[in-house]
């Protein structure tokens, strides 16, 4: 019990990627992971105010190190007329004796960041803005950016009691266990006059859709259609439906005989259909009585 686990590391490789791009030997591993730490710290020390969410590098084999700064400001990070980057880029190539190219990727909803909400709440709380006003606010306006749940925990001397203790809100669902769930994470510290509010925030937006092992399989090939016949026009079928069929037949005398024929046989048939069927005699009206009555009728 207790055991907690970095949201943002515990779906590395799954569908997040590393922050840091290189691979080193044994024995240059920790310098130049040092350098990456120092690195970090120096970009957020110089920006504090840019809204910095995250800082990834890449290094090459040519010695060359590719820094891309995720930022909601990015006027301030480039400067006026790029001063302020290229400042940036000579300050880490003397310090560090590495070619750097600087990158910057403008974040268009910040309210959807992890990290810059968690910052934007800690700022509120050292201008001394209630905190759970501050916490409420951050929630809205995340919600209202499209995200399906959100969490946000305080803990420290809250409105400067003497006893620390931990605050937390949430709205939506935030599915820490669910591996395929893109839940950001981030945090920050207020250091305010009574002392230190730790903040932290989750932010789940939504199910992230892995593609299957072995890739996925061909969609199968169905069977063209054949072309549409071309509608008949309604006029042209209504005429062709209604219209009589000629034949050539040759003229008939009433007067013949085959024709008198045909209509005394056709008349004699249709008065035998309307005639009832005649019933099958039984063994019991084969007696005398029943004879006699059959020959008087006879």
């Amino acid at each position: 019990m207790g055991h907690k686990v970095h949201p943002n590391a515990f779906r590395l490789g799954v569908y997040r990627p590393w922050e840091a791009n290189w691979f080193a030997q044994k024995k240059d591993y920790t310098k130049l992971l040092h350098e990456d730490l120092d690195m970090r710290r120096l970009i957020l020390r110089r920006l504090r105010n840019a809204g910095i969410a995250k800082i990834e590098t890449e290094r090459s084999s040519n010695a060359q190190m590719t820094v891309t700064i995720h930022t909601a400001k990015p006027g301030i990070v480039i400067g006026k007329g790029g001063s302020s980057v290229d400042q940036l880029r000579e300050d880490l190539e003397k310090r560090f004796g590495n070619r750097v190219r600087i990158s910057i990727q403008e974040i268009k909803q910040p309210e959807l960041d992890a990290q810059l909400v968690a910052e934007n709440i800690a700022s509120q709380i050292e201008r001394r803005i209630s905190y759970r006003r501050a916490m409420k606010q951050s929630i809205l306006r995340t919600m209202r950016s499209g995200a399906k749940g959100v969490r946000v925990a305080l803990g420290g001397r809250l409105r400067g009691s003497e006893m620390a203790r931990r605050e937390w809100d949430r709205e939506g669902r935030v599915p820490l266990h669910t591996l395929r769930a893109d839940i950001m994470f981030g945090r920050a510290t207020a250091r305010t006059t009574f002392g230190v509010i730790g903040v932290k925030v989750w932010i789940y937006k939504d199910n992230f859709s892995i593609a299957p092992k072995g890739g996925t399989p061909p969609e199968e090939v169905a069977p063209q259609p054949a072309p549409p016949v071309p509608p008949q026009p309604v006029m042209e079928a209504e005429a062709a439906a209604t219209a009589p069929v000629v034949t050539d037949i040759p003229p008939v005398n009433p007067g013949s005989p085959a024709v008198a024929e045909a209509a005394v046989a056709e008349q004699v048939k249709t008065e035998e259909s309307a005639k009832a069927p005649r019933k099958r005699a039984t063994k019991k009206a084969e007696t005398p009585n029943a004879e006699a009555d059959g020959d008087a009728s006879s």
